[in-house]
């Protein structure tokens, strides 16, 4: 067989989403209901005994129900599949060869089916003439997911669907290692197969690996001599209590929320349109999580705050910006099309929803059933009828553009009489800047008086024509300050927020998601997969959000503690219960400890709902304070640790990875929050002016001084993945893409990340801000290199090391000759932090 470019490979996942791409519009023969051609006994023939055996051996074993596969969700085991077609239309069009997707993929044009080879030419002769002839096929299949819907009964057999299990807690051979319940559930497994746990970590691992874990950044030096002192049984709790007690502790774990959400400070991708708002919504999470909020109390506010009692201005205001959730997204501005924007924005906010609290993809089953998971197109419509009767985008005033909903949030007195006090000083500030553009003004025009005269002398003209050119100038300047100023007058805060709309209604399916093909109406309600005794009843008068966040967070709906503990487990031991953290449906990972799953589940719930509890109670776990030690026995039976032997290494994120830096260096500063982009700053704005064609932008020139040493979470995120300043590292370090819902990012290794390591700016003057530390506290040069193992490992430097680092020294300090003595040392210890915050050490959390 000829072997073929490499640039021609194409995976089979990728050759299904191009065979079922766009041809649901082409013609009849895409809709199903369609009558299948006429055929006489010889087209039957033909097809039984020369096209069926090419089918049956080259394809049905990935597009077949008898093989429970459906690449790209196409099924070739019936007429009826083919016709279906994958994810977006039908595979084949009969006596159409160039716009049949399959005999382009044997063809090798697009893509090349099968993966493995081309077929036989005789072969390839075959399908076509099938094809060209008007694709007889007399195959039928009875198949309820094609014919005749879901089978429901079957479909909640699946785990995930199935109730809370409260199993005993087992026994255990080895009593004295477990120090928390799940113990027992993850050392029964071990033992099961002969195998035990890996010894603990010593103590300055554990506290680098819970200060990284809890906060996104390593001890201080002080806080890891405290740790060492406190010898006594509560040593570790308390650490706990502290970190989950610090800001920090919520700035970590809003940042994987907002992973989930597509969180940025960009509205859309195109033309750089600021979500001036945007910043609310980080802080609530932000403080939701350091207030330990319920996480029942959490679902309700993100779905339905506007519509939940509150006690005060502030309550009412936090739960109104709650539902920034459904709002921020990679929303298409420009579509001209609103009927279709504004189902497109309805997908997002299904399939948002769907990921985040169930961890189900719902959206597949927008055009169809869904191919694999017990989900009717039925219920996709039911939920997103829901979201259809919630405001989220209206017409803007620019043209085409459309905007996000936005509400005025409710003031205090002092939150009232303190804005209008900075109003009072801005507009002042403003009348200050029209008096000058007067004078300047009138300054010029008796300039240019002045310099007509005749008895002008030449000392007078030459003052004059500098003075003009200055007052040119800053009469240039003005009208974009007073402008600026103007646009960002202080006025009564505002949120990005959801609000019912004014005639609540059930959505019509669309047809093929075509918002102008409409099919018959779907009440509004939730999944009916996930069997909940007595649901809540969606009021005509309301569009359902307040039920539906009821009927996540019911007691007897098993998926919502299930998702939630499994994405806590992800974060703290590198993979989930169940791995396939985003996708709890029938092709997702199964769990490795399911009744280990089910028992946190429940005591979450059973707790409060609180996560810190949770966290907690995790940490302070032996499972967690195994060290990441190879073992050579468990590794040859169980070499994925998927039954957790020890525990996993990984590299930090991109923002654990920053933010470390800048705390190891001695320069990360503390933040309350507030608006990320620096709009303030006139350069960094255009279009503010009344009746400009298109809506206010932002360029991102320049930075406050003060955001190269902020927390990452605190810096503006650019929806189009490019992040700027301050912010480039997370370019470089798998950094999800604020177009995407993700709870588990990819992690890579190439090349440009390590030469971001030797050569960024960010790594060069980081090494020598944590030189100046360390040289400027200590002058033996044993003491000064104890320091900088501290600081940036979070242990003491072993014997070895210090040999290694003093030869490192003196060879730096050689190869800088005729530099002075100050400078010479300085960079040679700028160079050795340089490689220690470089090195495998820092980036790993072991």
């Amino acid at each position: 067989m000829p072997v073929r470019p490499p640039a021609l490979r194409l995976s089979i996942p990728f050759f299904a989403l191009l065979i079922c791409g766009s041809l649901c519009s082409l013609n009849v023969w895409a809709d199903p209901e369609i009558a299948p051609p006429q055929r006489d006994a010889q087209d039957v023939t033909f097809f039984n005994d020369e096209v069926l055996p090419i089918l049956q051996k080259r394809c049905l074993e990935c597009h077949s129900h008898a093989a429970g596969k459906a690449k790209g969700g196409l099924m070739l085991d019936s007429r009826q599949g083919w016709v279906t077609g994958g994810d977006s239309g039908t595979a084949i069009v009969p006596g159409n060869l160039e716009d049949s997707p399959m005999i382009r993929a044997v063809r090798y044009v697009d893509v090349e089916m099968p993966p493995n080879g081309r077929l036989p030419p005789e072969e390839i002769a075959v399908l076509e003439r099938w094809v060209s002839g008007g694709a007889v096929d007399p195959r039928k299949i009875d198949v309820a997911h094609t014919e005749g819907g879901i089978d429901l009964a079957k479909g909640r057999e699946h785990w995930a669907f199935q109730p809370l299990r409260h199993e005993a807690v087992p026994d255990v051979k080895h009593a004295d290692w477990p120090l928390d319940p799940l113990d027992r559930f993850l050392l029964a497994r071990l033992e099961q197969q002969g195998l035990q746990p890996v010894e603990d970590a010593d103590r300055y691992t554990w506290l680098r690996r819970v200060s990284l874990d809890l906060t996104g950044v390593p001890p201080s030096p002080e806080q890891i001599e405290d740790f060492v002192a406190d010898q006594s049984p509560q040593a570790q709790e308390r650490v706990v209590d502290r970190l989950l007690a610090s800001r920090a502790y919520g700035e970590r774990w809003a940042r994987h929320w907002l992973d989930l959400v597509g969180y940025a400070d960009e509205i859309g991708t195109s033309n750089n349109i600021f979500a001036e708002h945007a910043w609310r919504y980080r802080d609530y999470v932000i403080d939701a999580f350091n207030d330990d909020m319920p996480f029942d109390q959490f679902v309700r506010e993100q779905l339905a705050g506007d519509m939940l009692p509150f006690d005060s201005a502030e309550q009412h205001a936090s739960q109104v910006v709650a539902t920034g959730f459904l709002i921020l997204g990679d929303l298409t501005i420009v579509e001209a099309d609103k009927a279709k924007l504004q189902i497109d924005v309805v997908d997002q906010q299904v399939d948002k929803f769907s990921r985040a609290f169930l961890a189900m993809t719902v959206a597949c089953a927008r055009c169809h059933d869904h191919k694999f998971d017990p989900i009717p197109q039925q219920d996709y419509y039911a939920l997103a009828g829901i979201f259809n009767s919630t405001q989220s985008v209206h017409k803007a005033s620019w043209g085409v553009w459309s905007w996000p909903t936005v509400v005025e949030l409710p003031e205090t007195v002092a939150q009232q009489a303190d804005r209008e006090a900075k109003a009072a000083l801005h507009a002042e500030r403003i009348e200050n800047l029209k008096t000058e553009q007067r004078q300047s003004a009138a300054r010029k025009t008796e300039i240019d008086a002045a310099l007509k005269a005749e008895n002008a002398v030449p000392a007078d003209v030459e003052s004059l024509e500098k003075e003009r050119k200055q007052l040119d100038e800053r009469l240039k300047q003005l009208p974009a300050e007073i402008r600026h100023a103007e646009f960002f007058a202080p006025r009564i805060p505002q949120a990005f927020a959801a609000c019912d709309s004014p005639e609540p209604k059930d959505m019509q399916i669309t047809i093929r998601g075509n918002a102008h093909a409409l099919g018959k109406e779907v009440p509004r309600g939730f999944l009916q997969v996930v069997s909940i005794a007595d649901p809540p009843v969606v009021s005509s008068q309301s569009s359902g959000r307040r039920e539906l966040a009821e009927w996540i967070v019911r007691p007897d709906n098993p998926l919502t503690a299930r998702v939630t503990v499994n994405r806590i487990w992800q974060r703290l031991f590198g993979e989930g219960i169940v791995r396939s953290v985003d996708y709890f449906g029938v092709r997702g990972e199964q769990p490795t400890h399911p009744e280990l799953l089910d028992h946190l589940a429940s005591r979450f719930r059973n707790d409060g709902w609180s996560q810190k509890r949770l966290i907690k109670s995790i940490v302070l776990s032996r499972a967690y304070r195994m060290s990441s030690r190879h073992d050579a026995v468990a590794f040859a039976s169980d070499p994925g640790n998927r039954l957790l032997w020890r525990m996993n290494r990984r590299r930090v994120d991109a923002e654990s990875l920053r933010d470390s830096l800048l705390a190891t260096s001695g320069k990360l500063l503390d933040s309350q929050g507030g608006p990320s982009l620096p709009l303030e700053i006139l350069e960094n704005t255009g279009g503010l002016g009344k009746g400009e064609v298109n809506p206010p932008n932002f360029r991102l020139k320049k930075f406050r001084p003060e955001q190269q040493f902020v927390r990452s979470i605190y810096l503006p995120i650019i929806r189009d993945g490019r992040q700027a300043g301050p912010a480039e590292l997370l370019n470089v370090f798998d950094f999800t893409q604020p177009a995407e819902f993700a709870g588990q990012r990819n992690v890579t290794s190439v090349p440009t990340q390590a030469l971001f390591l030797m050569n960024a700016k960010l790594m060069r003057d980081r090494a020598g801000e944590l030189a100046d530390q360390v040289l400027s506290q200590h002058q033996d040069e044993t003491e000064r290199l104890g320091e900088l193992w501290l600081r940036a490992f979070s242990r003491p430097i072993a014997p070895d090391e210090v040999s290694t680092a003093t030869s490192f020294l003196h060879t730096a300090r050689q190869d800088q000759n005729g530099q002075p003595p100050d400078q010479t040392d300085r960079r040679a210890w700028k160079e050795l932090c340089h490689a220690l915050l470089a090195s495998n050490e820092f980036l790993m959390r072991l």
